[in-house]
């Protein structure tokens, strides 16, 4: 039996609560789940959801199965199995990919892997993508994946915690958002796919360690999400080619208290929609399109590990932002997902060794 929770609450940053917050009803859709990281939705209504050790769970029918047949994971760490997405076309070819950390903690990276869904097992694997060359560590892997309108994948990666400067370098993997085919090709209109000395799979670099990207259909906008240091969490608006600054251009700070440059913003390289100071530590980002929450609709929704809500992110409709407001913060969980179900409804992941798949409706 489903656990359900009623109430309704929020609260705006900087202001009195809008009256028109819709009252929500909480369910407990699974429990039990072992830092769960990821959510998909079946178009059979089924739902798989990605643990960070490296199992991937099907919840059908209010059962919850295992998936046999993921890729070995680096769990270690930040690392492990990271995000699920569908393929656009996944109705007629079952196809599906995950993004994951593999290798040994000496030398790892961030792959991509695209298999078929078969009832509970994957098949005919095939890793697609990695972020060559391998680094050393345990932190800062990106893993969030999208599909654009085009039938290309984007993915975000990392900067490797210790190689923050290679977020800069079009020669590196790390600090990026990729694109690439559904079969993992280079797209001949990357930005730097000509140019020599470049990884031609790069679409925007300068990031640190971006855990959240959805792409909104309305706006025709690709939206990520970035954890900053000691402050500096970043939302932008990802652009071909854009340069979105790390380390060179941060509000953030060392942990150690130390500066890391004197600069906030730089010329030639862009400034964040939303900046976080002190840090949320967002994961998990969607854009609101859907009938249940007409009051918000094309906001974005960003999980918060450290602030343990889901932060609601008030845009107009040419992308401008209006406030921000807290929700759910009762639930007193690290969100690690929110995802928008087809039928408008809200799902959560939280993040933790008893992790819940909750699902949020109108009541």
């Amino acid at each position: 039996m489903f656990r359900t929770l009623i109430f309704a609450f929020a609260l705006l940053l900087g202001s009195a609560a809008p009256a028109n917050t819709p009252p929500t009803k909480i369910t407990v859709m699974a429990g039990g789940l072992n830092h769960p990281w990821s959510i998909a939705f079946l178009p059979d209504g089924g739902v798989l959801v990605t643990e960070r050790a490296g199992t991937l769970k099907l919840l059908h029918n209010g059962q919850l199965r295992t998936v046999r047949g993921v890729p070995r994971v680096l769990a270690t760490g930040q690392g492990g199995l990271f995000d699920v997405v569908l393929h656009p076309q996944f109705a007629a070819n079952g196809l599906l990919y995950l993004s994951y950390a593999a290798g040994s903690f000496k030398a790892n990276a961030t792959y991509v892997a695209r298999a078929r869904l078969v009832s509970d097992q994957l098949r005919d694997v095939q890793v697609i993508w990695k972020a060559d060359p391998s680094k050393r560590g345990g932190v800062h892997f990106g893993g969030r994946m999208a599909f654009l309108p085009d039938g290309t994948l984007a993915i975000t990666t990392g900067d490797g915690f210790d190689y923050r400067e290679h977020a800069q370098k079009l020669d590196s993997p790390l600090g990026k958002v990729m694109r690439i085919t559904d079969a993992g090709k280079t797209p001949a209109d990357n930005p730097f796919a000509s140019q020599p000395g470049a990884i031609g799979s790069i679409w925007s670099f300068g990031h640190r360690n971006p855990q959240g990207l959805a792409f909104d259909p309305v706006r025709q906008r690709l939206f990520a999400h970035e954890h900053g240091p000691r402050g500096g969490d970043e939302v932008n608006i990802i652009t071909r080619g854009g340069n979105f600054g790390w380390p060179v251009a941060t509000h953030g700070r060392d942990y150690s208290g130390a500066t890391i440059s004197p600069f906030k913003t730089y010329p030639g390289m862009i400034d964040a929609l939303v900046v976080w100071v002190p840090s949320i530590a967002p994961s998990g980002l969607a854009v609101y399109r859907g009938r249940m929450f007409p009051e918000w609709e094309g906001d974005l929704l960003a999980g918060a590990l450290v602030d343990k809500e889901v932060r609601r992110i008030d845009l107009d409709e040419a992308g401008k932002v209006i406030g921000q407001q807290s929700l759910f913060k009762n639930l007193n969980a690290r969100i690690r997902d929110v995802r928008v179900a087809p039928d408008g409804a809200v799902w959560l992941a939280t993040d933790s060794e008893q992790g819940q798949l909750l699902r949020v409706s109108r009541q």
